[in-house]
């Protein structure tokens, strides 16, 4: 086929370093509480901070719209963000982002209604922010499946000799 590896974009690593590919951070380390060590891969950091960038440009644009369609647009993203990321080791991951984004959501309210108490913002908006039947997608209610073994699954192209 002529596929050549190009010397610029191949790294050469070790597992304990970890590397990053698709979005993925694919890194060795200690169990908590063992002595044995797994691989683990996670959201990388480049991956968490472009998701991050996105909702804080989305809720600094526009004050004007209603929240409904802020929600929507939040939750259209995060949803798909959620979904790549889920099989993996992302239960903290996805705990950063839930704070981060109710930190976001609370100060575009904040700029809405300037001069609203926090407590009247609070009892018109709910704890966490929800209109009508449009309630704030939460990232950290997404179920994680981590490495699930097929093993047994996957078909052997090889017969049976034994």
């Amino acid at each position: 086929m002529g596929l050549r590896l190009s010397p610029d974009k191949t790294l050469v690593t070790h597992i304990d370093k970890g590397l990053d590919f698709l979005g993925w951070r694919i890194q060795r380390h200690r169990k908590r509480g063992a002595t044995k060590y797994y691989v683990y891969t996670y959201p990388a950091k480049k991956a968490l901070s472009a998701i991050m960038a996105k909702v804080k440009t989305v809720c600094r644009q526009n004050t004007n719209l209603p929240l409904e369609a802020l929600l929507h647009q939040l939750n259209r993203m995060l949803r798909g963000w959620t979904a790549h990321f889920k099989h993996g080791c992302s239960s903290a991951t996805f705990g950063y982002l839930r704070a981060y984004l109710w930190t976001q959501v609370i100060r575009w309210e904040r700029r809405k209604h300037r001069r609203t108490a926090w407590r009247q913002l609070r009892h018109r908006y709910g704890r966490w922010p929800a209109v009508d039947e449009v309630e704030l997608f939460d990232p950290a209610r997404v179920h994680t499946t981590w490495y699930v073994y097929r093993g047994a699954q996957i078909p052997s192209p090889w017969p049976n000799t034994a």
